[in-house]
């Protein structure tokens, strides 16, 4: 049955063999989709398109916007798009299509590769052989700090003024031990002091970490740091990257990448993938500030988002 909605994952490279024998189709045996439906391929001008059939009531365009609005439904479709393309480009180039692209029917399907065809084709070209890296890097927490000596009888503290019931001989030799609160002001002062001189240093090793792996990637994309009401991760995030690596460059990037983790204790990096190459399928565009060129790279490495 070709007519029907059609939910498109990934594009590949049509390579003339029998459809079960696509590298893509082999890796995703048994993989189902957004609406648990199997994965095949549509193929158009050297191309094919890993799609799957949707039923209308989810994924029409009126029903579709309305669940978009539902974090858990996007949640939920969200991750099994993505388990389709890593699955398929587990072992070969994939370009990943946008979330949520539905066309009518195979022949829509078509059409989009026609319509894109020499964007995917250019892009195909660029990322056979490569994957992408991400590498996010958290501020680790400060250690507890001993509170101040005097601090429980300081300016904030419930007993800071006033002594019923003492005598006037002891209420003075309290004070003697007590902090003022000038002296309390400027501690509080010197701690912020220090957090804001930890942040910076923080932050410029997070840039350090970038321009390493910079040099072992073919190009590298910085992405605005992680919302934590998002993430559910409350450490400040100072680095959020991706990294466009040959495959078989992988296990040295890796490898980079636990060593400046051991060497900057006061960031807690994270290392994901090997993903397909999310960040960087769109044509080739101005180098701006966010994005950055591994400097000995040349030729065809030039793939960005």
């Amino acid at each position: 049955m070709t007519e029907g909605l059609r939910y498109a994952y990934a594009v590949v490279r049509d390579t003339g063999t029998p459809e079960a024998a696509l590298d893509a189709l082999t890796a995703l045996e048994g993989v189902r989709g957004v609406a648990g439906e199997p994965v095949r391929a549509v193929r158009h001008l050297g191309l094919a398109v890993l799609a799957g059939a949707v039923p209308a009531e989810d994924f029409d365009e009126g029903p579709l916007r309305r669940r978009l609005e539902d974090m858990a439904w996007l949640e939920d479709m969200a991750r099994a798009h993505q388990r389709v393309v890593d699955t398929a480009g587990a072992e070969s180039c994939v370009i990943p299509v946008r979330l949520a692209t539905v066309c009518q029917g195979e022949e829509g399907l078509r059409r989009m590769l026609a319509t894109g065809r020499e964007r995917f084709a250019s892009a195909l070209d660029r990322l056979e052989g490569r994957v992408e890296w991400g590498v996010k890097a958290y501020a680790a927490p400060p250690p507890p700090q001993e509170p101040p000596a005097g601090a429980a009888n300081g300016p904030d503290s419930p007993g800071a003024s006033g002594a019923s019931g003492a005598s006037g001989a002891s209420g003075a030799s309290g004070a003697s031990g007590a902090m003022s609160g000038r002296d309390y002001l400027r501690r509080r002062k010197a701690q912020r002091q220090a957090a804001e001189r930890r942040w910076g240093d923080t932050e410029e090793d997070a840039r350090l970490v970038h321009h390493t792996l910079s040099g072992l990637a073919e190009r590298a994309r910085l992405h605005p740091p992680q919302d934590p009401r998002l993430s559910g991760v409350s450490d400040r995030n100072v680095l959020n990257a991706a990294y466009l690596v040959r495959r078989e460059d992988s296990a040295a990037f890796a490898e980079r990448v636990g060593e400046l983790a051991g060497r900057t204790p006061e960031l807690r990096v994270e290392l994901t993938g090997p993903w397909a190459p999310y960040s960087f399928t769109d044509p080739d565009q101005t180098e701006s500030a966010d994005e950055t060129t591994a400097p000995h790279q040349t030729g065809d490495a030039g793939a960005d988002r």
